[in-house]
This record gives structure tokens, C-alpha cells and sequence, in this order.
């Protein structure tokens, strides 16, 4: 077989990257290489086990786009590339020869292999693989007691909604607080209290020594000696890039074992390019080596890699991410953008904060307002928002978003304030308390102060 460009994996990153290369080279021919027949939405595996209710109903719609647009794919596995040859090697034993390749292998669940007793029955990880996820929500239906090890947002995911179904889970954290790596103390804490009020019991400060059992799971052992029973135990302690091609054909990796690459989403060979989880990434504020893994990140690569595919653009670059991440439990959300206040004090930034806590609707009279908190970490000399973090409701995805904006075109609390805004009362807060703004003004208060 041959093609033009080849993409490995269907995903996000691949299918963007098929996509959007297809719509600007509509001449070239494009194949996907995929091992998966049905693509997950990553972001809502958690809610396979309770909202959503099966792997079915999330679906990524990757094939009826991929042929609408004239793209082959093809279900196999690559096995090996030849890049002085141009050539990879399909597991079904079938060659494919291309003149461009992007490689969007994602990333693998990290299973500790000094963790004692993490091959016993009933201890699952989190792959984005349908098959496994679907053996999984099978068996955890006769599971009462169930430990989730690791609180980032895959672990509060989907301890929350397996509460939701009725299941006693115990939510177990080596950090002092849930969500730690995302979030500043004042936003974990509430998540904190809503989660545990939603019924999930939660153990920070304290990682596990063992899993116990003989052959199937039957609990924890803490690092002080208490013992936990389970039916059930979920690792989500983290992922990895899945870089093992990429690696034996000789591309570079950096210390977290990602693709290295350029603000093109070039590896070192010219004709190989590396997207999503798999692929290195850049902070946008501190510009050091991170490892961010967003399927919002892997989708703005892909785009990239997908208009740089034949001919280079200097303004079609990725700049590093801005590590936008937000979750909801219930009616509650949080969301974050850029740096964190702690990564902004231990990376030595000259900064303030802006602080502002109202509502999200005017008046607050109306039955669905909720509170909502916006803090902006704000460059001291320079006045540009480097950093927001928000609490609300459900309209905080779309607040998380637009700081994400802010922040990448390098706003500066000046040009905030002379923002015009729309405001309706059942859709935004009231024009004169509109918590972005509000805490601009407070950051602002602090930068003339300090002068």
C-alpha cells in the first residue's frame, strides 16, 4: 500500500491532524492507521461508568469523517518504521509506504510495578481502549467496595460517578488535597467538600504500600499500616506517552519519554510528525518541558501539524500549552488556565492576585444563580494575566476558556479594563460585579499600590 500522508492513530490527535491536512492538501491522498474499530471520546471515559452509561454513547463520530472527506483508514497495527525507507510495517504482516507520517499514538496508563499486587483480578487501570473499559464496567457491576488510588481528574471523575451508582468508593491521594497538581489549596478544598458530600470517602496525605489478595483483590494496605477492603481497586495515578515505535525507529524522546518536537510539531526528521499526548510539550508561561496530556492541547497540535504538513507556515506555530483544565461535580465546576498561584511562586514570577467572588446570574434571586470565584495570577511590572483559576457553575468551562484566551494573547489587566462585555441576567453576572472583571480590578489595585 501508499499514500501521501499517513497518520497513525485515530484519536483527537490523529483524527484532527487527518482532518485538517485533508482540507488544506485536498489533493494529496490521506490513510489512518488505526487498532482501534470504535474511537473513544477521551474526556468522557469516566462517565462510561455512570452518566453517559456505556462506551457506545461515547463515541467519537472518527469514521463518518474520515470517509466523508475521502480519507482511508485502514484497522491494523503498526508494528514498525523504517524512516530511511519511508515505509512502516503493519502487524497483519501489509507494508504501507508514505511520504509524510504523523505519529498520534496518545499515552498509557502508568501501572507502578513496584505496587505489590497490581495484576490481581479486579484491579483495573484506565486505557482508552473500548474493549478493555467495557471487560471493566462489566465486572465492577458486582463490586460494592471500591478504591480509586490517584485524585487528579480522572480519579475524582470516576469516583464520583461511581458513588453516583450506588457504589462505596474510597478516593485515596498521596498529595495533601485532591486535585493538587491542577489547582491552588482554595479551589481543592471545595472540591474536596463537594465530592465528600457527595458520598465518595476521601484519604489524602497518604499513598498505598500494597494491594492485597490472593488472586483476586481484596484491599489496600495504607503507608501507616490500616488496611482498607475492597471489591475493587481503579489505579488512575497518571498517564505515559505511548512512544515505543518512535523510540525503536530512532526519533528522540525527552525525560518524560515524549517525541520531541518543533513549534511545527516537527520531530527531528522532516517528514515525521509527532501530535497529542505522545508528542512533547512546552509550558506557554515558564516555556519549560511539561507533561501536559489535554485532548484540547492535542487537538490545537494537531490542527497545526495538519496546515504544516507540505509547507511550513510562520505563523501557524504552537507556542506551548496553556494547560487548560476544568471538571464538574454535579451542578459544581472548576476550572484553571495557565499558571497556579504555587507554580507562580516556585517558578520566582513577580506577581499579584486578583480575587473576586459573586454570582453568575442578575439578581440573585433567580433559581439556577450559583457563586462564582475567579482568581488571575497577574505579572507585577508587566500587568499580563498569566494564570486564572475558577469556581461555579456549569458556565465555568466556558470562563476557563476565555482566561485560556486571555493568556495566550498576552492581555494585560490595562486592556481588561477597558473590555466592553455582553450581560444578560438569566445567561451572565450583572455588568457591575462581573466576577472576571471585578477580579481584575482587585489585581489592579494591587499593581498601583505596589508602584
Amino acid at each position: 500500500m501508499q499514500t501521501d500522508i499517513l497518520v497513525i492513530g485515530s484519536s483527537a490527535a490523529g483524527l484532527v491532524a487527518a482532518t485538517t491536512g485533508k482540507r488544506i492538501y485536498s489533493e494529496k491522498e490521506f490513510m489512518v492507521i488505526t487498532s482501534q474499530e470504535k474511537t473513544l471520546i477521551p474526556c468522557g471515559i469516566p462517565y462510561i461508568f455512570g452518566s453517559v452509561g456505556s462506551s457506545e454513547k461515547d463515541l467519537l463520530p472518527a469514521e463518518k469523517m474520515f470517509e466523508s472527506l475521502g480519507i482511508k483508514v485502514v484497522y491494523d497495527e503498526v508494528v514498525k518504521i523504517d524512516r530511511e525507507s519511508k515505509v512502516v510495517n503493519l502487524k497483519s504482516g501489509k507494508d504501507v509506504k508514505y511520504e509524510k507520517l504523523v505519529i498520534g499514538t496518545g499515552s498509557l496508563p502508568v501501572v507502578p510495578g513496584w505496587l505489590k499486587g497490581a495484576t490481581l483480578e479486579n484491579v483495573f487501570s484506565v486505557p482508552k481502549n473500548k474493549v478493555y473499559l467495557d471487560q471493566m464496567q462489566q465486572k465492577l457491576v458486582g463490586a460494592k467496595k471500591i478504591i480509586t488510588i490517584g485524585a487528579g481528574f480522572i480519579g475524582v471523575e470516576i469516583s464520583d460517578e461511581l458513588v453516583k451508582a450506588g457504589k462505596e468508593v474510597t478516593l485515596i491521594e498521596k498529595l495533601p488535597h485532591i486535585l493538587g497538581l491542577a489547582f491552588d489549596v482554595d479551589i481543592s478544598l471545595k472540591a474536596e467538600k463537594i465530592l465528600s458530600d457527595r458520598g465518595v470517602k476521601i484519604l489524602t496525605n497518604i499513598g498505598v504500600k500494597e494491594i492485597h489478595g490472593e488472586t483476586k483483590v481484596e484491599g489496600v494496605l495504607l503507608e501507616n499500616g490500616e488496611k482498607i477492603e475492597a471489591d475493587a481497586v481503579i489505579l488512575a495515578i497518571g498517564y505515559k506517552p505511548n512512544t515505543q515505535l518512535a523510540q525503536v525507529c530512532g526519533l528522540k524522546v525527552n525525560s518524560f519519554g515524549s517525541i520531541k518536537v518543533d513549534e511545527y510539531m516537527r520531530t527531528e526528521d522532516s517528514n515525521v510528525f509527532a501530535v497529542g499526548d505522545c508528542a512533547e510539550k512546552r509550558d506557554f508561561v515558564t516555556r519549560k518541558v511539561c507533561n501536559t496530556m489535554l485532548a484540547s492541547t492535542a487537538c490545537a497540535e494537531a490542527r497545526i501539524a495538519g496546515m504544516n504538513l507540505m509547507r511550513l507556515s510562520a505563523i501557524k506555530t504552537f507556542s506551548g500549552t496553556i494547560s487548560i483544565f476544568s471538571t464538574a461535580l454535579g451542578n459544581n465546576a472548576f476550572g484553571v488556565a495557565g499558571l497556579t498561584e504555587r507554580i507562580a511562586k516556585e517558578e520566582n514570577f513577580d506577581y499579584v492576585t486578583g480575587v473576586f467572588e459573586g454570582i453568575d446570574r442578575h439578581p440573585g434571586t433567580l433559581s439556577d444563580t450559583h457563586a462564582q470565584y475567579v482568581k488571575l495570577i497577574v505579572g507585577k511590572e508587566s500587568g499580563v494575566i498569566i494564570g486564572g483559576e475558577v469556581f461555579g457553575g456549569l458556565s465555568v468551562g466556558e470562563l476557563t476558556n476565555t482566561i485560556g484566551i486571555i493568556i495566550q494573547n498576552r492581555m494585560t489587566i490595562n486592556s481588561m479594563l477597558t473590555l466592553q462585555i455582553g450581560t444578560h441576567p438569566l445567561l451572565t453576572a450583572s455588568p457591575a460585579g462581573y466576577p472576571l472583571m471585578k477580579a481584575i480590578e482587585n489585581a489592579s489595585s494591587k499593581i498601583m499600590f505596589c508602584h
